[in-house]
């Protein structure tokens, strides 16, 4: 495993490949502005939008060509080339303001204004500054393998793999996407531009009608994918439901059966996990570790043959995992599934396809959830999915299980490697995805996550993580404890920080 100095470095080549992207747009397109939209599974998502200078004025984007975004690559292949110093200055706060409103970046401004920081960190390279938000490289030179691919109505910035020193895996990500503009675009219809607008929501005390909002957009989510299964009742049987960790598996499973009685369906929840080979069956990875992660680790012929007679309306033993004695176990668990049955299963091989070999794929609807945000710090630095989760996970795993943000933290990059093995090569089977990012909880977990960060002790392998995550927690304003009451119990987030009464009826 990398040490966390190493992630920070290749993070730090990451942003600054950004700036590098954003100083060669400007001197191929400069009558256009560099928008870095999301992060998607290669790289990040980036359109060129131009403003005529109306104030509320909708930006235009500019559908480039393959032979503009080639100019592109080579102008910035060229900065490389050239080994241009990049300098680092401090504004203050209102100079700062309104620098970055002169160059066309309102996200920036506003982030800066509602920080209330005196001094805010510039860089500069070939008279191009931003702030990015974080440590960039000393020159050009310094930075690695990348690569502009035209996507939607923009184009990907792809970058090295972390730990490889190749490019991302080209993973298809039409789907995710879109799912990642729909949610852009809805934050945008409320107002909410980046982090610098959401902090003024907050302050102004809109924090409760914002939970509202949002819990209404899960429940409609819910409601029209349970409505898309029943439609399909004829031949679906089952409902698969994957995504990475800490995005809301359990709780979408949960409210998806609420929506199912609600349409006179009966739900039957059953984990994958017990799908789990006894222990002394369970293939090792390349330590010699038990891979429960692997698909080799589940009984496939098991649930496929009890799947085949599930649909056939026979009645099945279930068995039951249980994890201390490293073994599955029948207890007389039978199941039928009877005319308004319809089965849910839940775990992270849902969307791969040599998970049900035999099973016929219209038996089958796959639901991929995860925490989709696509709101931005600023026009050029949008927020990780994976800190998201990652913060999720933090105070879960402290408040459930009693684990140490330190040990959470020295796990993450282990799940991440099962995540890139045997979720995201998969993402695009999924028939619909359920975005359970939630706009307002960034500034919420900001009040759990930051004691519990501030635990881990300096000489800690965790503790540059750490710092990081608190550094990207103080452009957040926290959530006020009033507003919590706003947080219905059945809402995703309660999975996380409590208080959540989820359960089928």
């Amino acid at each position: 495993m990398m040490a966390y100095s190493d992630l920070y470095q290749y993070r730090t080549r990451r942003r600054s490949l950004v700036f590098l992207l954003q100083v060669a747009a400007r001197r191929v397109f400069p009558d256009y502005v560099l928008r870095v939209r999301y992060d998607v599974p290669r790289g990040y998502y980036c359109e060129l939008c131009y403003r005529n200078g109306q104030a509320g004025e909708q930006e235009q984007v500019k559908l480039l060509k393959m032979t503009e975004i080639l100019l592109l690559k080579q102008e910035m292949k060229r900065l490389v080339e050239e080994n241009l110093p990049i300098t680092a200055r401090l504004m203050s706060r209102d100079e700062a303001a309104s620098f970055f409103l002169a160059q066309n970046e309102p996200q920036k401004a506003e982030l800066i204004l509602s920080l209330r920081a005196e001094k805010c960190p510039v860089f500069t390279l070939c008279g191009v500054s931003d702030t990015l938000h974080g440590e960039l490289v000393s020159s050009t030179g310094e930075l690695g393998q990348f690569d502009l691919n035209s996507f939607g109505d923009g184009f990907c910035l792809r970058y090295e793999m972390y730990g490889r020193g190749s490019l991302l895996p080209n993973y298809a990500q039409l789907k995710i996407s879109q799912a990642l503009h729909a949610h852009s675009k809805w934050c945008e219809s409320l107002g909410i531009s980046g982090v610098g607008s959401l902090n003024n929501l907050i302050q102004d005390g809109r924090g409760s009608a914002l939970i509202s909002l949002c819990e209404a957009r899960h429940e409609r989510q819910c409601a029209v994918i349970a409505e898309a299964i029943k439609e399909r009742r004829d031949s679906v049987k089952v409902v698969f439901i994957a995504g990475p960790s800490s995005s809301g598996k359990t709780s979408t499973a949960l409210r998806l059966a609420q929506q199912f009685r609600v349409s006179g369906l009966n739900p039957k929840v059953i984990e994958l996990d017990n799908y789990f080979k006894d222990r002394a069956d369970t293939p090792r990875d390349e330590n010699g570790e038990y891979d429960f992660e692997s698909l080799g680790a589940m009984r496939i012929d098991l649930l496929n043959d009890q799947l085949t007679s599930l649909f056939a309306g026979e009645s099945v033993e279930i068995p039951r995992y249980d994890f201390a004695r490293g073994e599955g176990v029948f207890e007389g668990n039978f199941l039928k599934l009877e005319k308004n049955d319809i089965l849910i299963m839940e775990g992270i091989h849902a969307l791969n396809p040599e998970m049900v070999p035999g099973i016929d794929s219209t038996r089958i609807y796959r639901v991929y959830a995860s925490a989709l945000t696509s709101l931005n710090v600023d026009e050029n630095v949008c927020i990780s999915t994976t800190d998201n989760r990652l913060l999720r996970r933090i105070v879960r795993d402290n408040r459930v299980r009693s684990t140490s943000p330190e040990a959470t933290l020295l796990r993450w990059p282990s799940v991440r490697r099962g995540e890139n093995r045997n979720i995201f090569p998969f993402q695009e089977n999924a028939d619909v995805y359920f975005n359970s990012a939630l706009i307002y909880e960034l500034p919420l977990l900001k009040a759990y996550a930051e004691p519990l960060l501030r635990q881990i002790p300096g000489d800690s392998p965790a503790y540059p993580e750490a710092e990081r995550l608190l550094s990207f927690l103080s452009y957040l304003a926290v959530l006020p404890p009033k507003d919590l009451a706003a947080i219905p119990p059945t809402s995703i987030i309660r999975e996380f920080v409590g208080g959540q009464i989820l359960s089928l009826f």
